[in-house]
């Protein structure tokens, strides 16, 4: 048994990962830290939580805790890893890992010199649609890709707009929420990496504080595919999507870019269409676990690993780059 430890009383952490962690029949939830003593009850009678923290030195002092998974706000991401790796606890952190990509090394270098698995909380390469997607482009159904389109404009729920559009200090913006999402899923479905980007951002009525809710740009990789995407939070009719277009067709997956497991993809080659079967639709966040759990010990690697969250994050600090100087940014890695 893998016993779980929660930093942060989140929504992410309410609507999915508790049940996720607990659905798999080899882990539980045994601990919670929330900086709300009344928060933290109000989770530990929800979901029979054994013990609920305020502090993190506590928290991290629970010798039964094997991993922890870290849903707080941005910031805090990286002094949180950081001081679950000094106590020899596995980490799976949500994006972005931090708000700057030398935090982000300093986190995935202090979990592997402790010699312990990290993995990014990317949900979407979970979903069998994107996996399906990934398979099909691998083998070739669409010949080379050429072009993809993402859109990924949703409106954001009324419970959510509070750090996301309220807080720059906590990183908040459509940028380091969705497009971080949508460079993780398309870096997996292509196998490529992003080159550069062109990008434009705009305040249409959520963010305050001049924080961005809204961004479309341009990625191109490095094989010559170019990627144009909209994130969004203030678009509440249009449903999302994804579509790649290449030299022998075209796959057009239709409301994928989700939490919950659904959508449908159709693969269209001039005038004729035919819906790809999709396996068993599975909760994304359930496989994020159980992939996790196997890499603990040692089975395989986490379904978004610490890599991906950096190449993700390396690519959204760019997109956020080229919005402000208004020019092409060259992806940096380095």
């Amino acid at each position: 048994m893998l016993n779980w430890g929660i930093i942060g009383a989140s929504t992410i952490a309410k609507e999915w990962m508790i049940d996720a962690v607990n659905a798999n029949a080899k882990s539980r939830v045994i601990a919670l830290l929330s900086q709300s003593q009344q928060r933290g009850k109000a989770f530990q009678k929800q979901f029979k939580i054994d013990r609920i923290y305020t502090e993190l030195s506590a928290f991290l002092a629970d010798t039964e805790i094997d991993i922890v998974y870290v849903g707080t706000t941005n910031e805090l991401h990286k002094p949180q890893t950081l001081a679950a790796a000094a106590s020899k606890k596995h980490v799976l952190c949500e994006k972005p890992l931090a708000l700057s990509l030398t935090d982000a090394k300093e986190m995935v270098n202090a979990c592997s010199n402790a010699g312990l698995v990290m993995g990014t909380n990317h949900h979407l390469r979970n979903a069998v649609t994107h996996r399906k997607l990934r398979k099909l482009v691998q083998n070739g159904a669409i010949g080379q890709p050429l072009a993809v389109r993402v859109f990924h404009a949703v409106l954001l729920p009324p419970h959510l707009r509070t750090w996301r559009i309220k807080d720059p200090g906590k990183g908040a913006g459509v940028v380091l929420d969705i497009t971080v999402h949508d460079t993780d899923t398309l870096r997996f479905i292509l196998n490529d990496e992003v080159e550069s980007v062109i990008a434009r951002t705009s305040s249409q009525g959520l963010g305050e504080h001049k924080i961005d809710d809204t961004v479309m740009g341009v990625m191109q990789f490095r094989r010559g595919t170019l990627a144009q995407f909209h994130d969004s939070f203030v678009i509440g009719h249009s449903g999302t999507g994804l579509e790649i277009h290449g030299t022998d067709g075209s796959l057009i997956a239709t409301d994928v870019m989700t939490q919950h497991p659904i959508g449908q993809i159709n693969f269209r080659r001039e005038n004729h269409i035919e819906k790809i079967q999709l396996p068993q639709a599975i909760n994304l966040y359930k496989r994020a676990v159980d992939r996790f759990n196997e890499a603990v010990r040692g089975e395989g690697q986490p379904a978004a690993t610490a890599q991906d969250g950096l190449q993700s994050l390396a690519v959204a600090l760019a997109v956020m780059e080229a919005a402000h100087t208004g020019t092409q940014i060259k992806v940096n890695y380095a």
